[in-house]
């Protein structure tokens, strides 16, 4: 086995890379602060809102009830990233975006917005209906939308594709819905105590039902569609610019018109929610799982077409690119490195995969002019990340690879099992 690089490691300067590292450092921690400043004060104010409007008591009944959701839309979001999985900062940013700055914005404008519909035109009734068929569609998705925005400018790296916007959005959406479902069922519950309704044919249960059986999958649906626009966005290359800003535009109009459409389907007569929810929710669903199944589908096969290059090159062993192209394959690695080698071995296998992973995708963008400037250095890093885990990693792939390799083919003459041409090889044998 080789003990180093198949091609040297150029000189670095240290003193001037230190410079560079502090400042970058500074930044970040500038960023982080101000960032966490915001989201801070934020959930601190929407919680009294939110504790304001429901009591204390139906608070705590909205609270336990919208969490319930939550884990399943998060992990059915963490699984379609696992190919290329991103770090839990970004999601817990964009959770804590949805579930706080962007619900803080759309309670405070959306509010306003309609308390001043009403004294323009005298009509409560109208005022509502249309602060949330057109007001609130535009207000809320541009507010989730701006988390997309920030991770799209700021985690670069981290922004690739389509999967990466679908995954962004929909956590900022889940974190959303979470804190304004805590004020629906908080307010329905305050209702049934003062009517003294309970039970299944409560506001309660009614609520419940709608907001989190059958469409726990709303605000996510509507907020992937710019997620979508921004991941197109991502592919594109840095030359095509009115590209590069009209794709997220058009996914946030889409994501406006789908919500409004939603929120307006109770004025489209008696069954009018339903009719929406069978004949344009559900197909767009389904329609929107399967774009995000078949793209993680592609990234696999990326991977699978890119990394041999490198497996020529000397960086990869010839079996890997097939092992890290199947997530079955790369979950065995994962659980053989664990077993023999503990959790630090599994953990540098899961980040040899991950950087693998970003490498075919690097390499993906470039031969398509996708890459940016900063192509070589990212490649080098990534195979200097690749090469520090080599040790754990390759017993792992090797093992997977065995494990998941194709049944050999059936033998040209049933029941005999000796190649032709053998010395044991006697077509006539009984």
């Amino acid at each position: 086995m080789a003990t180093s690089p198949p091609f040297p490691t150029p000189p670095g300067h240290r003193a001037g890379g230190d410079r560079r590292h502090a400042r970058w450092w500074q930044r970040t921690w500038v960023r982080y602060a101000a960032l966490s400043t915001l989201l801070t004060l934020s959930g601190l104010v929407i919680l009294l809102l939110v504790r304001r409007q429901t009591g204390t008591e139906g608070f705590l009944v909205g609270l336990g009830l919208a969490v319930l959701p939550v884990p399943l839309l998060v992990a059915a979001f963490r699984w379609l990233d696992r190919v290329d999985p991103g770090p839990w900062r970004n999601l817990l940013f964009s959770f804590a975006w949805g579930a706080c700055a962007a619900a803080l914005i759309a309670i405070v404008a959306n509010s306003f917005a309609t308390r001043w519909i009403a004294t323009a035109t005298a009509d409560p009734s109208h005022a509502d209906t249309l602060g949330a068929t057109v007001i609130a569609p535009v207000v809320e998705e541009s507010a989730k939308a701006a988390a997309v925005l920030l991770v799209f400018l700021f985690r670069r790296r981290d922004f690739t594709g389509i999967v990466d916007g679908v995954v962004i959005a929909g956590v900022t959406a889940t974190g959303f819905a979470f804190t304004e479902n805590i004020l629906y069922l908080g307010t329905a519950f305050g209702t049934d105590q003062l009517t003294g309704d309970t039970g299944i044919f409560s506001v309660t249960a009614a609520t419940f039902f709608v907001r989190v059986i059958m469409s726990p999958f709303a605000h996510p649906l509507f907020t992937v569609l710019t997620g979508i626009g921004f991941g197109i966005a991502a592919l594109s290359a840095e030359r095509q610019q009115l590209r590069r800003v009209l794709l997220p535009v058009v996914g946030l109009l889409l994501a406006m018109g789908m919500h409004a459409m939603w929120n307006g389907s109770s004025s489209f007569g008696e069954y009018g929610f339903f009719a929406v929810y069978a004949v344009f929710m559900v197909p767009v669903f389904g329609l929107l799982t399967w774009l995000a199944v078949w793209t993680r589908q592609r990234e696999l096969g990326t991977v699978r077409e890119e990394l041999p290059s490198y497996a020529v090159a000397g960086w990869l062993t010839a079996p890997e690119p097939f092992v890290l192209g199947s997530m079955r394959a790369r979950r065995l690695a994962r659980q053989y490195a664990t077993h023999h080698g503990g959790r630090d071995a599994g953990r540098a296998v899961a980040e040899y995969e991950a950087y693998a992973t970003s490498l075919a995708f690097l390499r993906h963008r470039g031969r398509r002019g996708r890459a940016g400037a900063d192509f070589a250095v990212r490649e080098r890093e990534l195979l200097e990340e690749l090469w520090a885990r080599r040790e754990p990693a390759r017993p792992a792939l090797a093992y997977a690879a065995r494990a998941t390799a194709p049944p050999p083919a059936p033998s040209p003459w049933p029941g005999y099992g000796y190649p032709q041409g053998s010395p044991a090889y006697n077509p006539y044998r009984s």
